[in-house]
């Protein structure tokens, strides 16, 4: 495979804006970013990871996509869009791609707009398909951007931003690109927040992920993008390992051959050994089947040694926004490491441990890791056994 550079990042979640902000509350392990509400589903707790930081508007020649889940998106792009920009101009509008990934794009403003017709007769006024479609966040950022190569959206649930850096990573090979804007969007919305409810996968308290005691997920926001160039050193993109399993529309394979699949082919494609890998950021859902295979196949493809976490009792899980987020948060663990040292993202939980899975190497408090080499990598898992799994390096 071509060289493949994450060369910029741009974040926006409940920990902060800018991938600046979100970075040092990330290694801390605030878990205060997670919102308190019981004004949503009825007699319910959520603790939710909203996004409180006030969004840009969208430009009135783009109004037809201007949705909270294309704010979101504007608001990581903010931070790198000088970058990206200059970019275009090296390299040609023509040479640039979009690759996005989402699972909710405009629902919420879907949802509003049909209250305002239940109420009135009539859609809210300025509300139009392209807010909703699942293409509509690739076509709002190719015209953000006056980009015109390949332009398309990725929605296979909770792996689709890990998958929209597999794409861009293979638009850069085969040469169709010099460079692309990858990543991910998610907005809460209610049909999301009531259909994990009715799965009765939903914790009450703060997710407790690969505790004994953990009952279910938190539902957060978030937006990541990359900026994907065929270049050396720096962070690259070094594997790419997919599965689909297919077993069930809701439930991982419980015995994680699924993921497991993905994580060899990752390591194997990154052309690395397991014990390589410094750091591995768990899907870690807090729910009770996908922990339990999750750190089984861990155990039997890193060990038990290598530390682990999973970032969403910071963040909640963002869904089709977790693999490009959590790919954002290695990328923030690799440009922090220093003198051989990599920090890691600490696990928040009771620490209470579950007998019936592998006691994989759970990182207890903020901490780091003397790596000669580093490289992490990085689960994802969506429903219906879409599984992608992304191994980074930092090069010199």
């Amino acid at each position: 495979m071509s060289r493949c550079r994450l060369r910029a990042l741009g974040m926006v979640n409940c920990l902060g804006a800018t991938a600046g902000e979100v970075a040092p509350r990330l290694f801390a392990g605030d878990q205060s970013g997670l919102a308190r509400r019981d004004d949503i589903v009825p007699d319910r707790v959520l603790h939710l990871g909203e996004v409180r930081s006030p969004l840009p508007p969208i430009d009135e020649s783009l109004a037809r996509f201007a949705c909270r889940n294309n704010q979101l998106t504007l608001a990581a792009l903010r931070s790198i869009e000088p970058s990206v920009r200059s970019v275009i101009e090296e390299v040609g509008p023509q040479r640039v791609g979009v690759v996005f990934g989402t699972s909710t794009s405009g629902v919420s403003d879907a949802e509003e707009a049909l209250r305002h017709e239940r109420a009135t007769g009539t859609l809210k006024a300025g509300f139009a398909y392209e807010q909703l479609e699942f293409g509509g966040g690739a076509a709002f950022l190719a015209s953000h951007l006056g980009v015109s190569g390949p332009c398309y959206t990725i929605s296979t649930a909770c792996s689709s931003g890990a998958r929209a850096l597999a794409s861009a990573r293979s638009m850069l090979d085969l040469g169709i690109c010099d460079a692309v804007i990858a990543g991910a969007t998610d907005t809460l919305c209610n049909l999301t927040i009531f259909g994990f409810s009715a799965l009765q996968a939903i914790s009450q308290e703060i997710t407790n992920p690969c505790s004994a005691n953990r009952d279910g997920l938190n539902l957060g926001e978030a937006s990541a993008l990359f900026l994907v160039t065929r270049e050396s050193g720096g962070i690259q993109l070094l594997g790419v390992g997919e599965s689909s399993e297919a077993h069930h529309m809701s439930a991982p394979d419980p015995t994680g051959g699924g993921a497991e699949s993905a994580m060899r082919e990752a390591i194997a494609d990154a052309d690395v050994r397991p014990s390589d890998i410094a750091y591995l950021n768990l899907h870690g859902t807090g729910t009770p089947l996908n922990d339990t295979m999750e750190c089984d196949a861990v155990a039997r493809v890193v060990g038990t040694d290598t530390p682990c976490s999973s970032s969403k009792p910071m963040v909640g899980h963002t869904l089709g926004a977790a693999g490009a987020t959590e790919a954002g948060f290695c990328w923030l663990a690799l440009d922090a490491a220093t003198d051989g040292e990599l920090p890691l993202i600490p696990h928040r939980w009771d620490g209470v441990r579950d007998p019936e899975m592998a006691a994989v190497n759970l990182v207890a408090e903020p901490a780091t890791v003397t790596t000669s080499r580093p490289i992490v990598a990085t689960n994802s898992f969506g429903f219906g056994g879409n599984n992608c799994v992304l191994v980074m390096g930092r090069e010199s």
